[in-house]
């Protein structure tokens, strides 16, 4: 159902201008870059098929402009932003995040992630107001959003930065080298199944919002993002993805 949903918005669809499709698919077909470790985004299956939002707007755009499309994960949202200016994808999924505004261009969001706190076994910190004090320590994941963020705003608590992904973090905790650690609901969801007597703290420290991004100075295939994405808000073709990934802590964004 909801593929037929997705085609039949694709036919009513304006087709793409020659500037757009230059923009977006230069090599004849569109390479979608996003962060494979990111579960709000992707999902790889046990038979190695994936699906998720990214995969699944990706994909719908895709079939828009006419193109072959080519999923390209990669590790982390830092390895997305250092390769914007070598031509080796054309659109990426990217949380909107100033910090990265200077080497990409993001359409509106899409979608919002929560991210909340996870609190290990045994950890003091018992709710959202007790965690910016002094003496607790925040795991986040390198110069992801969630950690752009309490960068600029936590004045008491210290942050660790995590560079190695959910088994990173699960080794922080299980170190005892953090009180707390933040990240987006799916991915704290995981985690709690392998922390015993671990908990959620009630309430959303982040609500991050995910966006399409493009390198720099692509105006017009900008524009046609842009268009695209308030059509899949608007017609349903989010909403259908996120309840087809099972995502919790998501929602379309306003």
């Amino acid at each position: 159902m909801a593929a037929i949903s997705f085609a039949a918005a694709a036919s009513a669809a304006e087709p793409p201008s020659s500037a757009a499709l230059k923009d977006l698919a230069p090599t004849g077909k569109l390479r979608v870059t996003f962060i494979a470790s990111n579960p709000v985004q992707v999902v790889k299956e046990t038979d190695g098929e994936l699906r998720g939002p990214a995969i699944d707007l990706g994909r719908e755009l895709a079939r828009r402009l006419g193109v072959p499309f080519e999923p390209l994960g990669q590790p982390r949202a830092a390895e997305i932003v250092a390769s914007a200016k070598a031509g080796s994808w054309d659109l990426a999924f990217l949380a909107i995040d100033p910090e990265r505004a200077d080497v990409v261009d993001f359409s509106p969001a899409y979608l919002e992630a929560h991210n909340e706190y996870l609190a290990p076994a045994g950890s003091r910190v018992a709710s959202l107001a007790e965690a910016d004090r002094a003496g607790v320590r925040i795991g986040v994941g390198q110069r992801d959003v969630v950690d752009f963020h309490p960068t600029r705003t936590l004045k008491h608590a210290e942050l660790v930065r995590n560079p190695g992904g959910t088994s990173g973090a699960l080794e922080l905790i299980r170190a005892g080298k953090v009180d707390l650690y933040a990240a987006n609901r799916q991915r704290l969801d995981e985690m709690l199944g392998q922390l015993p007597g671990a908990r959620l703290l009630a309430g959303s420290v982040l609500a991050v919002q995910q966006a399409i991004a493009l390198p720099k100075g692509r105006a017009a295939g900008l524009a046609f993002v842009e268009t695209f994405v308030a059509d899949a808000k608007a017609s349903g073709l989010v909403a259908q993805s996120i309840a087809r990934s099972g995502l919790r802590g998501v929602n379309v964004a306003p």
